[in-house]
């Protein structure tokens, strides 16, 4: 395997790793806020680049890679802004779910409804929030993304 197949191997299983990480999460009772739904997507879009390219792609491909990885990066920056207090967020940052039934059952669905704030932190580690830590992970497979493209060339 050559060093551009494991720079890439290792940036997708990067995003993999962080999107597994924030599946977990949301098992074990964290629900997703609105700009943690937002972090997820670019590390989607890095797994299905980093998939084409190992499945014989366009190596230009890895440079996309990067940007998925900058991308998530940067929400995850905006978000722990959020949640610091340095600036607002989405006035719109609560969960969601399918309705359906009577109005009554309307009602009482959207009253038992968890509201999950962007501006809160749920979790934390060495006091760092999973937005911040999703930055820093992100912005280190930015690294491992630009590398492979480097070695594209």
């Amino acid at each position: 395997m050559t060093d551009f197949r494991k720079l890439v191997l290792l940036a997708a299983g990067g995003s993999a790793a962080l999107l597994l990480g924030a599946f977990f999460f949301q098992m074990i009772g964290y629900p997703p806020c609105k700009l943690c739904i937002w972090q997820r997507w670019p590390h989607g879009a890095a797994i299905a680049l980093g998939a084409v390219v190992l499945l014989g792609g366009p190596r230009w491909l890895a440079w996309a890679g990067a940007l998925a990885a900058a991308v998530t990066g940067a929400v995850g920056v905006f978000h722990a802004g959020v949640e610091q207090g340095w600036w607002t967020g989405p006035t719109t940052c609560t969960s969601g779910g399918a309705l359906s039934g009577s109005t009554e059952d309307l009602l009482g669905q959207i009253m038992a409804a968890p509201l999950v704030r962007c501006d809160e932190i749920a979790w934390s580690f060495a006091g760092l929030s999973m937005a911040s830590w999703n930055a820093i992970l992100s912005f280190g497979l930015v690294l491992i993304w630009v590398a492979a493209a480097r070695r594209a060339a």
